[in-house]
């Protein structure tokens, strides 16, 4: 005789009360392991980390946003192509306001890459070391250019883009909480305003193209997308300069900077809690 199947006891299976107890560990399980495993996948992602990057971070000088750590690095770029822009107009401009306005740059980007670098330092920011894409094509085009075409060239470059960041600097002034930030962007007021008031003098500044040229790119000069890590040359004008009220005979080509001993760095700071 064959034994009869028994018959199923309640309170077994699935739908339990155990069951569901053990299904309900297990999904609490995998909730926190999803999150985990995302989180590692992002901090393999470059532009997931970008986006961590770009977070407000705390410092003893006040909070620092991406705008503010944008702008600092905006600062340098400048000095790495307006210098030696600036050198160039002291020897090949062909009238003395020309020259003073070339005299002008270098003075003034000496001081300000002086004092952007003493911020980053503070604020534990890397800052580049040669100019963006755009800035080299600026100082190829100022190297090839002769006489009175020279000039014209760069009185018009160097006051369309001395335009296009005298509105970056206005509005980080008004709205950073970043001391150290707002004491740069006072510096570069003053640089950048004395900068326009040369170029101006020139005479060779077409406000027309101008005003076109500014309406059709709103945007500051680009900042590069990769920023070399290691410390920052000074930006400083050649020891051949015989004198700042003399045209320099010293010659640069196009991204160049002066060998001098790197900056010190500082360690970046901590990123405030949410």
């Amino acid at each position: 005789m064959r034994p009869r199947p028994r018959p199923p006891v309640n309170g077994r299976g699935i739908f339990s009360g155990t069951g569901l107890i053990v299904t309900g560990l297990a999904a609490t399980v995998v909730a926190l392991l999803v999150p985990l495993w995302s989180y590692a996948e992002r901090q393999d992602d470059p532009a997931s980390a970008s986006v961590l990057s770009a977070q407000t971070v705390t410092t003893p000088y006040g909070p620092l946003s991406a705008q503010d750590r944008d702008f600092v690095t905006k600062v340098r770029l400048a000095g790495l192509w307006e210098l030696p822009a600036g050198q160039l107009a002291q020897s090949k401009g062909t009238t003395p306001a020309v020259r003073t306005a070339g005299r002008h740059l270098v003075d003034g980007h000496t001081s300000l890459d002086a004092h952007v670098r003493t911020v980053a330092t503070q604020l534990g920011i890397a800052l580049p070391n040669e100019p963006n894409e755009q800035q080299k094509q600026w100082l190829a085009t100022l190297e090839g250019a002769q006489g009175q075409d020279f000039d014209r060239q760069f009185a018009g470059i160097l006051r369309l883009a001395h335009g296009r960041v005298f509105s970056l600097v206005a509005q980080i002034r008004a709205g950073t909480q970043n001391s150290l930030v707002r004491d740069l962007a006072d510096d570069a007021n003053a640089t950048v305003l004395d900068h326009i008031r040369v170029l101006e003098a020139t005479g060779y500044v077409d406000f027309g193209a101008l005003a076109r040229d500014l309406a059709a790119s709103a945007s500051p000069v680009p900042t590069p997308s990769e920023v070399d890590p290691g410390a920052a040359v000074p930006v400083e004008p050649s020891a051949a300069d015989p004198s700042a009220g003399q045209a320099s005979q010293t010659r640069t080509s196009p991204g160049e900077t002066v060998p001098l001993p790197p900056a010190t760095s500082g360690p970046p700071p901590a990123t405030s809690s949410p």
